[in-house]
């Protein structure tokens, strides 16, 4: 079941922290360049201007082996990992 929640702060392109979460989310099926590599910053950037301080819909469907969310998450209607990943094209 999908949870609203708001967004507080984006750590790189497919990671995010919530404002009712200790720990980091991570899109569900996306691989975006790490902090420090190439195209880190710029998709950091994008994954912020699209998400950061809005309320977003979680959908966790996994767990990683940090104990994190994987998760499914729109915001309104739009899937934010299918529009992070058409970014990463």
């Amino acid at each position: 079941m999908a949870r609203k929640e708001r967004v507080t702060r984006v750590i790189d392109g497919d990671t995010f922290e919530t404002a009712s979460r200790k720990r980091p989310i991570r899109l569900a099926n996306v691989d975006a360049p790490e902090k420090g590599t190439r195209g880190g910053a710029a998709a950091t950037k994008a994954l912020k201007s699209m998400i950061e301080g809005e309320t977003v819909s979680v959908d966790t469907v996994a767990r990683d082996v940090y104990g994190r969310s994987v998760a499914k998450v729109k915001l309104g209607r739009r899937s934010v990992n299918k529009a992070v990943k058409d970014r990463l094209k």
